[in-house]
C-alpha cells in the first residue's frame, strides 16, 4: 500500500501501532467477532485547522487494508465544532484497534496546525515567515513539522544535518564568530550557514563574513529594527526567543524575514477529535 508520506513518518506510525497493540488488542478480540463490520465518522470537537487526515488514513490501512477512509475535509482547512472530518468503514476489529493511534496523530497534528495558523494570521501583511524549531516530540518530528506546513508556516532545518546553525555554545567554544564560521565552512562546505547573534556587534561581524542568515536571539524590538537597518538585505534575519501570539506582530513589524517559535510544536494544545460509531454496516 502506498501513501504520499515520508518514510520517517510511516515508520513513526508503525512504531506507534506496535507500542499500542503489542501482541494484540485483547479487548476487541474478546468482544468483537472477526467477521463483524462497522461504520462511523471522525468529528471535530472544536473549531480549528485540520491536519493529519492522510496520516490517520495510513494508520487504519496499516492495521487492516480493507478499511475504507473517506475524507470529508481538506488538509489545512478551517473546520468547525461538530464537523465530520472523515467517514470510516470496514472490519470492526480493525476500526476499533486503530482508533486511538489514528486520533492521537490527527489531534496532535491539528493542534499544531491550528496554533501555527494563529501565528501566521497574526503577521499577515508583513514580510515575516513563521518557522518552527527542533523542539518537537522525540520520534515525531516528521509529523510535527508536516503539521506546521499545513498550518501555513514553514520548516526550519529538519535536523542537525541539513543546515549549519552556529549557536552561542559553538561560538564560545570556537572563541569567536569568525573562528566558528571558518571551521564550519571547512567542515561542511556547501551548506547554508546561520549565526546566532546576541548583540548588534555580533550582527556586524556575521555580515562581514557574508553568512546567509543571522538569528537575532532574544533581542529587543529596537535592536531588531536596528539589525534590519544594518543588514540592508545582505542576509536574511530570523527573530527568535520568547515569541508569543501577543508580541509576534510587533516583532514582524521590525522588518525581519523569519520568526521562529518552539511553541508551535511544544506548546500546541491537542485538537479535540473523536470517532463516533454509526452502525454495523458499510
Amino acid at each position: 500500500m502506498s501513501f504520499s508520506l515520508s518514510p520517517d513518518l510511516l515508520e513513526a506510525i508503525r512504531r506507534a501501532l506496535a507500542e499500542d497493540i503489542g501482541p494484540g488488542d485483547v479487548t476487541t478480540e474478546s468482544i468483537v467477532p472477526a467477521e463483524a463490520v462497522m461504520r462511523g465518522h471522525i468529528i471535530a470537537k472544536q473549531d480549528g485547522v485540520v491536519a493529519g487526515l492522510d496520516v490517520a488514513e495510513a494508520v487504519y490501512a496499516l492495521v487492516d487494508e480493507r478499511i475504507v477512509f473517506e475524507r470529508q475535509a481538506e488538509e489545512g482547512a478551517r473546520v468547525t465544532r461538530g464537523q465530520t472530518l472523515a467517514v470510516v468503514s470496514g472490519p470492526a476489529r480493525g476500526l476499533l484497534t486503530a482508533e486511538r493511534t489514528a486520533l492521537n496523530f490527527l489531534g496532535r497534528m491539528s493542534g499544531i496546525a491550528t496554533l501555527t495558523r494563529a501565528f501566521v494570521d497574526a503577521v499577515a501583511g508583513t514580510r515575516a515567515v513563521i518557522l518552527d524549531t527542533r523542539k518537537t516530540a522525540p520520534g515525531l518530528r516528521a509529523a510535527d513539522k508536516l503539521a506546521v506546513r499545513r498550518g501555513g508556516g514553514q520548516n526550519h532545518r529538519m535536523g542537525l544535518y541539513d543546515m549549519v546553525l552556529i549557536k552561542d555554545n559553538h561560538i564560545d567554544f570556537a572563541g569567536s564568530i569568525t573562528a566558528a564560521v571558518e571551521r564550519a565552512r571547512a567542515g561542511a562546505p556547501g551548506l547554508e550557514i546561520e549565526i546566532e547573534a546576541r548583540t548588534l556587534d555580533d550582527v556586524r561581524e556575521a555580515l562581514a563574513l557574508g553568512v546567509e542568515r543571522i538569528l537575532l536571539d532574544n533581542m529587543t524590538l529596537e535592536m531588531m529594527a536596528e539589525a534590519v537597518r544594518l543588514t540592508a538585505g545582505r542576509a536574511r534575519l530570523e527573530a527568535s526567543g520568547n515569541v508569543t501570539l501577543e508580541n509576534v506582530r510587533r516583532i514582524a513589524e521590525t522588518g525581519v524575514d523569519y520568526i521562529s517559535s518552539g511553541a508551535l510544536t511544544h506548546s500546541a494544545k491537542v485538537f479535540d477529535v473523536s470517532f463516533d460509531y454509526w452502525d454495523r454496516g458499510r
